[in-house]
């Protein structure tokens, strides 16, 4: 494994290759698998689970590759000497993390068509570009479930990052899944335009909180959030990672990003020749999505129907976009009885009844 900051990426491919300096007949041997990082391996959350994902390539393949990761990079313009750098250095496979970066992704491809692409969350494709991402919105049916079950004011509070349809599923997934539980439970949502902020991650959490939420959920990568609700005596959910160790009293639950198993699969394809240009999205029932354990202020109840919407989902039964569904307007836009198709989902630029923005 390789790391390189952005402060040295450009000072020359000798500097950029210490480690093939160190063991050349290692960086002969290996096969480089590059990784770009939205913020640091450190966040706990979001970067933090890929991370964990990027290490797994090297526990089980290690003999056979050399991963090197860039993080801290911004979703920009920025983005694309970073990514072309890597391919630069011998990268054959790379990971790009985030949404933010996939115009930047296929650009550079476009340059590299023997290098192999993979981007995360995104929706372009070309024959050596491919994308993936987890579904989310299972994992964020199960959050709402608990807090519309345990919440006492009926008010839950949304922290978001960006409006992207990653983010409005969640929310509305969210929101769903509060109101089976209390049909009058009501989602204020808040976004910062940012994935990783922590003083902006708290100071949105405190606007939730005096807007009468006691309970938060956040699509944001930082811990910050549920320590302020730490602080406040209420609850709240770890985003990406288990979070309990930085909030124990507040954090109820998480969504797991579970990205190993995919990287050391789609390594191997690429070391095997059977790589393609594939677009995948899996969530319970492949594993990549997990819910950490419940704390003890989860009421059996709650865990309980909290288990009904995981074994729904693993099993296929369960879909909480099933109308019918009506939008912050009131107007009907699923019908009784009909699920939003995925391709649907993958483009959702709307929010359900019962959301309200509170930025």
């Amino acid at each position: 494994m390789t790391k390189i900051s952005r402060r040295t990426l450009f000072k020359g491919a000798g500097a950029a290759s210490l480690a093939a300096l160190a063991s050349p007949a290692l960086a002969e041997d290996k096969v480089k698998v590059g990784f770009i990082f939205l913020g640091p391996i450190g966040d706990y959350g979001w970067t933090w689970a890929h991370n964990k994902g990027r290490m797994q390539i090297d526990t089980e393949l290690g003999d056979k590759v050399e991963t090197i990761y860039v993080e801290n990079v911004a979703e920009d313009a920025s983005a694309i000497p970073v990514i072309r750098d890597l391919a630069q250095q011998g990268c054959k496979l790379i990971f790009t993390t985030s949404y933010g970066y996939m115009d930047q992704t296929v650009q550079v491809a476009g340059e590299f068509p023997d290098v192999k692409f993979e981007h995360c969350t995104g929706f372009k494709r070309a024959d050596n570009v491919a994308t993936y991402n987890s579904k989310f919105h299972e994992g964020r049916a199960v959050l709402g479930t608990i807090a519309g079950k345990l919440s006492k004011s009926g008010v839950l509070g949304y922290l978001g990052s960006y409006k992207v349809p990653e983010v409005v599923l969640g929310v509305n997934s969210f929101a769903l899944a509060a109101q089976k539980q209390n049909p009058a439970a009501t989602v204020k949502l808040v976004m910062i335009d940012s994935w990783f902020d922590p003083p902006k991650e708290a100071a949105a959490t405190e606007t939730l909180i005096n807007l009468g939420c006691d309970i938060v959920t956040t699509h944001t990568d930082s811990p910050g959030p549920l320590q302020i609700l730490e602080q406040k005596g209420l609850h709240g959910f770890g985003q990406g990672a288990d979070m309990s160790t930085f909030a124990p009293n507040a954090h109820l639950t998480a969504i797991e990003d579970i990205w190993g198993p995919y990287y050391v699969e789609r390594t191997k394809a690429l070391l095997d020749g059977s790589w393609k240009s594939i677009d995948t999205w899996d969530g319970f029932k492949e594993g990549t999505v997990v819910i950490s354990a419940y704390s003890k202020d989860v009421t059996p109840e709650a865990a309980a129907e909290a288990d009904k919407v995981q074994a729904g989902y693993k099993a296929g039964t369960y879909n909480i976009f099933t109308g019918p569904i009506y939008d912050q307007t009131g107007a009907l836009k699923v019908k009784e009885g009909d699920v939003i198709a995925d391709a649907d989902l993958a483009v959702m630029d709307w929010f359900v009844k019962g959301v309200e923005s509170a930025s």
